[in-house]
């Protein structure tokens, strides 16, 4: 697991790193893949102590943030989010059982702007990748748009193989956009 630490308005402290080394290396059990995560330790007008760690794994980032008035309650907050996050995400991973549909391939080229602008009879392509996308079900990309803490997602309806979007509505709810064709 590879970690950083950052220190924002407040001195680097060996101590206080190696406390958030030690409590990332038991939320490792939830992921096998290789995990990096990112933490950002900071105090804010001498009294609010912040920590947010980013957790980024194969195809999985999980973000949380705790404040309190004790670094290392702030610390122990934030993991016990993420501990939790990983849990509801491992036990939903256990039940799902994989739809059968075809893959989509996507394809992504970017063009140089002057080989376009000057009218060149073929533009010049800098860089192109191509990705499969996996069909999922709306509990599944409402749950990925969570543990990206994204306000959409668009994703490919595995039933009907469409272009949908789920978004996260003002109230709290969510709210499901269904092309009619």
């Amino acid at each position: 697991m590879q970690i950083a630490v950052t220190f924002r308005h407040m001195e680097t402290s060996e101590p206080v790193r190696t406390y958030v080394e030690e409590k990332l290396a038991k939320v490792k059990k939830y992921i096998d893949e290789p995990v990096e995560a990112q933490v950002a330790l900071s105090v804010e007008k001498k009294i609010r102590h912040k920590a947010e760690v980013i957790l980024l794994a194969k195809g999985v980032t999980i973000k949380a943030s705790d404040e309190t008035n004790d670094m290392y309650a702030a610390v122990d907050g934030v993991l016990d989010k993420i501990e939790r996050q990983l849990k509801r995400y491992k036990d939903k991973i256990k039940r799902h059982k994989p739809l059968g549909g075809r893959d989509r391939r996507i394809e992504k080229t970017i063009f140089e702007a002057q080989s376009i602008d000057e009218g060149y009879p073929e533009p010049t392509i800098i860089k192109s990748d191509s990705f499969h996308i996996k069909p999922m079900s709306v509990d599944e990309a409402v749950m990925q748009m969570d543990l990206l803490d994204k306000e959409f997602l668009v994703f490919t309806d595995a039933n009907s193989e469409s272009i949908n979007v789920v978004y996260r509505r003002k109230d709290g709810n969510y709210g499901l956009i269904v092309p009619q064709i």
